[in-house]
């Protein structure tokens, strides 16, 4: 019978209380197990003596018996100095899949080529809206200049004659 030492979970909603057990690898995870050898409250501060309670004399008996224990068992044992454990290492575990990558690509190049095309526009608009100003703009001075000068002797000469009118009333 191949035999595994893991965690069955007790506990209530969003309260996990875990006791480790050595039990047969196919039964199901909170159900029948061969020997209870401790518990995990990982509520507890980590610090915490009774965060991890282990017997350590039966672990060591189950190990040399041939059970297997899981990842965060096994890091249990590691820390209780029964079993050594690898430090695992996947250089690959953030990197996206092909496909994201495929589609962050084809977003870049879309990007790029929606800048472009604004960049172009712009400088269109900026060349039309040059190009029209500078050629309204001479015939618009010249035509306010001889206007400017009609006016102005009109306007000197209701001012002049603005005293005129208030000398004689006074």
């Amino acid at each position: 019978m191949a035999t595994s030492i893991r965690l069955s979970r007790g506990g209530s909603k969003k309260r996990p209380y875990y006791k480790i057990v050595v039990t047969d690898s196919r039964s199901p995870r909170d159900g029948k197990f061969i020997e209870r050898i401790g518990s995990y409250n990982p509520l507890l501060a980590k610090g915490d003596e009774k965060r991890i309670i282990l017997d350590v004399e039966r672990a060591k008996h189950w190990i040399a018996v041939g059970a297997q224990p899981t990842d965060r068992v096994a890091r249990f044992l590691d820390a209780a100095g029964i079993k050594e454990r690898a430090a695992r290492n996947n250089p690959n575990k953030a990197e996206p899949g092909q496909k994201a990558k495929d589609r962050a690509e084809d977003r870049a190049t879309k990007l790029a080529e929606a800048e472009e095309a604004a960049k172009a526009a712009a400088a269109a608009e900026a060349e039309a809206a040059a190009a029209p100003a500078v050629e309204e703009a001479e015939p618009v001075a010249e035509e306010a200049a001889p206007e400017a000068a009609a006016e102005a002797p009109a306007e000197e000469a209701a001012a002049e004659e603005a005293p005129a009118d208030e000398k004689a009333e006074g």
